[in-house]
């Protein structure tokens, strides 16, 4: 398997996102909690994303807990900036001393001297992006993190960013349906050497064919709060037509619709990138991973492009006040 190299490290071209075990997508079951994250390491898996606000830093502790003692083993990525509040509300919050004071709290609950991967979850509007990603660099040179991280970003915040301290990697939203990153994200990753890394790669499992019954969603999962315009019956059910395409050429390749997603952002892009597919599921994490085997043709990347766009596509990612308040939507 070809490696990516995201900041001071080489990386297998797919890494786990791991808010699924702690909230986003309802309950994750008993089992998954105790499995997934070892067995992703026994699987492969190099890149472990997490962030303070998932479970209230339950992921953190999550990981700090069962791969404390593979420490040497795998990247770890966090991120914040975005945290709930006393009162269980989101702030968003770049200010230096918050970002200082939340890293640390994430070290503890880490359970680790050095967080590999940091991002700023979320700009501050209030904050200049130089003021936060100067006290990020100040973390570094102390050695409590390695490598800058920003997450949800336009290209003019990139390019001040990297300016104040080298940014190595970029999150956003990215896959078949939601193609925000190709308008100025992208290129602008390429032009300065910082490694893409695409969350919900899986459309929240709409691309993995693994959302296609509304009725099963728990309370608290993201497709009926912040991601639910795609999600809402009318788009849904539109929506849902997108998948005969895809369904049809992973049938002819033996392979699942998530894997076809996967391997879709793989072969086309020209600069390193990394996808953190999230599950709750034992089966889905192995074959996620072995996405990156799949080789596709320039003609079924054309195929796949043609058929899944923004265009096609039904509904925003986000509701309107998260849209509104997202920097990455200015692009």
């Amino acid at each position: 398997m070809e490696l990516v190299k995201l900041g001071p490290f080489e990386l297998p071209p797919i890494g786990l996102g791991c808010m699924n075990l702690s909230s986003g997508y309802g309950q994750a079951s008993a089992e998954a909690r105790e499995r997934l994250l070892p067995e992703a390491l026994e699987q492969g898996y190099r890149l472990f994303d997490s962030a303070a606000i998932y479970g209230h830093g339950d992921s953190e502790c999550l990981i700090g807990r069962q791969l404390k003692p593979f420490r040497d083993q795998f990247v770890l990525a966090s991120k914040g900036g975005l945290f709930r509040g006393d009162d269980g509300a989101p702030q968003v919050n770049g200010r230096p001393e918050v970002l200082r004071r939340e890293c640390e709290k994430s070290l503890q609950r880490l359970d680790t001297e050095v967080i590999d991967l940091y991002y700023l979850h979320r700009l501050d509007p209030q904050v200049p992006v130089e003021e936060s990603v100067g006290a990020l660099g100040e973390l570094v040179r102390e050695g409590k993190i390695q490598a800058i991280g920003l997450s949800e970003v336009c290209a003019e915040t990139i390019r001040r960013g990297h300016r104040e301290f080298e940014i190595s990697a970029v999150q956003s939203e990215y896959s078949l349906w939601s193609r925000t990153p190709e308008r100025a994200v992208l290129p602008t990753c390429a032009e300065l050497g910082i490694t893409f890394v695409p969350f919900a790669p899986l459309g929240r499992g709409f691309l993995a064919g693994s959302a296609t019954d509304l009725s099963g969603f728990d309370d608290g999962d993201i497709r009926l709060g912040i991601a639910r315009p795609r999600f809402e019956p009318d788009n849904f059910a539109t929506n849902l037509k997108l998948l005969e395409p895809l369904q049809q050429l992973a049938d002819e390749l033996g392979c699942s619709k998530a894997q076809l997603s996967l391997a879709w952002l793989l072969a086309g892009s020209e600069q390193p990138l990394i996808p953190i597919p999230g599950t709750c599921r034992l089966d889905h994490m192995a074959e996620n991973f072995e996405a990156a085997q799949l080789q596709l043709t320039q003609a079924q990347c054309q195929l796949l492009d043609q058929a899944i766009n923004d265009e096609r596509v039904a509904g925003a990612r986000y509701s309107e006040p998260v849209m509104a308040s997202i920097d990455s939507e200015r692009d």
